[in-house]
């Protein structure tokens, strides 16, 4: 039950919950529920309250020996901080979610198409070979992909010659060092960069099509791909 208290001459009237919250202290089962209570409370109810609180300590002060304003003005923009803070979360959280609805549907635009991702092996059927691609850290003066069968023999070396820093997509008919059609099958490609003679950081890519658009844990969109693997969107270095 709600017992209230009356406070100095002025007859003014102030209830046991809120002197308890003023003077920190509880008793009963009153204590549990004010626990609960506050703890359930947002900044703007703690900012109703503590304005009760500073109104009654005003109305019933002593004259002789009256209240810190200066203290009392601090406390209260500590709670309108902590409001600001809450509205600022809910702000980021909504537009969170409305980043991610934009890349669900950006993702969905690439079904159908030809993309290079991260990777290292090409396909090789009826003559022809999936594309693929290298992207640079830095510009190369001579930049070469290697081709090997399943067995690990090296049965071609292509030569691309001099390269710009970016994401470089290759055309490539799949013939061995003698000029003969590769067999099918999956080969593995790597690549060398060369500056002034120094190796430099070369990644291969792989080409394949976008065949459908999931959900990631993380709640980004992931790409599944022809071949079997799923990638971010983040993780596309070109689109074909």
């Amino acid at each position: 039950m709600t017992t209230n208290t009356t406070i100095g001459g002025s007859g003014t009237t102030v209830s046991q919950t809120l002197l308890d919250t003023m003077n920190g202290t509880s008793s009963g089962s009153s204590a549990t529920s004010s626990t609960s209570s506050t703890s359930g409370t947002s900044a703007t109810d703690l900012q109703n309250t503590f304005l009760q609180l500073l109104v009654a300590q005003m109305k019933n002060q002593d004259p002789t020996n009256p209240m810190d304003s200066s203290q009392m003005t601090s406390q209260l923009a500590q709670i309108s901080t902590v409001q600001g803070i809450s509205q600022l979360n809910t702000s980021l959280s909504s537009l969170s979610t409305q980043l991610s609805a934009g890349q669900q549907s950006q993702a969905a635009l690439l079904i159908g198409s030809t993309v290079l991702a991260s990777g290292n092996t090409i396909t090789v059927s009826s003559g022809k070979a999936n594309e693929f691609g290298v992207t640079l850290a830095n510009s190369v003066s001579d930049l070469q992909v290697v081709v090997k069968n399943s067995a690990g023999t090296i049965v071609n070396t292509i030569d691309l010659g001099k390269q710009s820093a970016g994401t470089i997509p290759v055309g490539w008919t799949p013939t061995d060092s003698a000029g003969n059609t590769l067999a099918d099958g999956t080969y593995t490609i790597t690549a060398t960069g060369t500056i002034n003679g120094q190796q430099a950081t070369a990644t291969t890519l792989t080409g394949a099509t976008v065949e459908s658009v999931v959900q990631q844990s993380g709640g980004t969109p992931g790409l599944v791909l022809s071949n079997g693997s799923t990638v971010g969107l983040t993780s596309v270095a070109a689109i074909l």
